[in-house]
């Protein structure tokens, strides 16, 4: 699938949604996931993610097709980062579009969800005093 890209580059969220912009869509929905500068009151400094680059591309991949068959969407597009990213930058960007937006919420939702469970994508949080890989999994 053309829509499902894993980069070290920024991720570009207008990028996303002109790739799923259909005239027949009446919703489209963009979940943008950024690095934040605390995580359980500690200051971050920045973000490292690793992939497992064909098994991830290959689960984002199951993960669209399962959404736009569910859902009906006209189509979708993961993005997610790897390597350094720093604070206010996106990790991930998941743009989807259906005739109506109750289908594109629901799909952007099983979207970012599924991920977090299934993709082998880790992150290291960065602090001042150290690092520590957190599990993607909550």
């Amino acid at each position: 699938m053309k829509n499902i890209v894993i980069t070290s580059e920024p991720l570009n969220s207008q990028l996303c949604i002109n790739s799923v912009a259909d005239n027949g869509s009446g919703g489209l929905v963009v979940f943008i996931g950024n690095v934040r500068n605390k995580t359980k009151g500690k200051e971050v400094k920045y973000l490292d993610f690793e992939a497992y680059e064909a098994m991830a591309l290959k689960e984002m991949q199951k993960i669209a097709r399962e959404a736009i068959e569910r859902w009906h969407l006209y189509d979708m597009a993961i993005h997610h980062r790897v390597g350094r990213v720093g604070i206010g930058e996106a990790a991930v960007v998941i743009a989807c579009s259906s005739a109506h937006r109750k289908e594109s919420f629901k799909a952007c939702e099983f979207a970012i969800d599924t991920l977090k469970k299934t993709v082998p994508i880790w992150k290291k949080e960065v602090f001042e005093d150290g690092e520590v890989w957190v599990s993607a999994h909550p």
